[in-house]
């Protein structure tokens, strides 16, 4: 039975139900925080796959999971959703990027990038317009308005004519996990064992044109890194497809291709063995509303090449370890110096100040004074 005076919460986790990506990572950080802080909410949590909520989900046992009936998005937002959250009689709803039109409740709506603007050629038209629609309806007509950077804000209050206070910064963080002490030789015994992948440098994304991966890959292939017995490693799903890409790894030298790999997904144990296996992490996206892998790749202690456009101007603590994801020269020269050179960069210190600055609690704690007006 549930308590009726406790705060009615709906979570639209249907992103549960496809590939990983950053906003399941938000969903169910954020609220893993946010159970701990307050007993004073009901939890309504939807998607297709209801037994898969129920394992994201384990830390809210008392949860009410409800199963959409239908995998068309247009359907399940405007059709569908508002229904439950009559029936349910809900309070406050949560969504990522797109809500109903029309309101039968309170909405948070958190809009954590809209990069299709200020890199139009990266996106087809028909995906801009259709996004922008939306997006920008929604966010507009949300009761709470949220985003999770500064950068991100600072674009939605430009493009969409928001209130700069009315959007509200709730950060991504990084999960305790990625601060554990661990043994790196036996991580790196592991992952040789199991994927047959030694010493290499590690990129931890889904593959778009806007992600570059073809950029570190030319990098990789320029400083000849492979001569040296470094392997490249990619673990992410294909979002959208690169011929370009396609192409370069098909004229690779022999010698490059067998110090290659991409794995499509890999589990979250072993995708944090790959981390502190890795001799290096690079993230060369060009474009980033967040950008959390080169965080929790940090918070390891594994030396970082971070791209310094976008969200990820904050992370100042990289130093000089930023660079720009359009200088393939730049990259290649920095990662053979932090491969083979003598490394005076104090890791500890990076991983400390990540663990202070994001930190999934005080994210929560946000989310928290927003949903009860402290």
């Amino acid at each position: 039975m549930k308590n009726s005076s406790k705060l009615r919460l709906f979570i639209d986790a249907h992103c549960f139900d496809n590939e990983f990506q950053g906003t399941r990572t938000f969903i169910k950080s954020l609220y893993k925080q946010l159970v701990q802080l307050t007993n004073g909410i009901d939890y309504y949590i939807a998607a297709s796959n209801i037994e898969n909520l129920r394992s994201e989900f384990d830390f809210i046992p008392s949860a009410t999971f409800i199963k959409y009936n239908t995998n068309n998005a247009i359907s399940r937002i405007y059709f569908e959703t508002p229904t439950i959250i009559k029936k349910y009689k809900i309070d406050v709803a949560h969504f990522q990027y797109i809500s109903p039109f029309k309101k039968h409740c309170t909405y948070i709506v958190t809009t954590h990038d809209i990069l299709f603007n200020d890199f139009q050629s990266e996106f087809s038209l028909l995906y801009r317009w259709s996004r922008n629609f939306v997006f920008k309806h929604s966010i507009q007509h949300a009761d709470i308005k949220t985003t999770v950077s500064n950068y991100s804000r600072e674009r939605l209050v430009f493009q969409y004519g928001l209130q700069k206070n009315d959007v509200h910064v709730i950060p991504n963080g990084v999960d305790e996990r990625f601060y554990l002490a661990y043994d790196k030789s036996n991580v790196q015994t592991q992952i040789a064992n199991d994927y047959g992948v030694s010493e290499f440098i590690l990129f931890v994304s889904r593959v778009e044109p806007r992600k570059n991966h073809i950029m570190l890959l030319n990098a990789y292939l320029e400083a000849k890194l492979f001569e040296k017995g470094i392997s490249l490693v990619f673990i992410g799903k294909t979002s959208i497809h690169s011929n370009v890409l396609d192409e370069t790894i098909a004229k690779m030298p022999s010698a490059a291709r067998k110090l290659f790999f991409i794995f499509e997904q890999v589990n979250e144990d072993a995708l944090i063995k790959f981390y502190q296996a890795a001799k290096l992490f690079v993230y060369p996206s060009k474009a980033e509303g967040f950008g959390i892998p080169p965080l929790e790749a940090a918070a390891l202690g594994i030396p970082v090449l971070c791209s310094n456009t976008t969200a990820m101007q904050d992370f100042d603590f990289f130093g000089p370890h930023l660079f720009d994801p359009e200088n393939k020269n730049e990259l290649a020269s920095k990662m053979v110096q932090l491969l083979f050179a003598d490394d005076k960069t104090n890791y500890n210190d990076i991983s400390q100040t990540i663990k202070t600055r994001y930190s999934w609690l005080n994210s929560a704690e946000i989310l928290q004074n927003l949903l009860f007006g402290r």
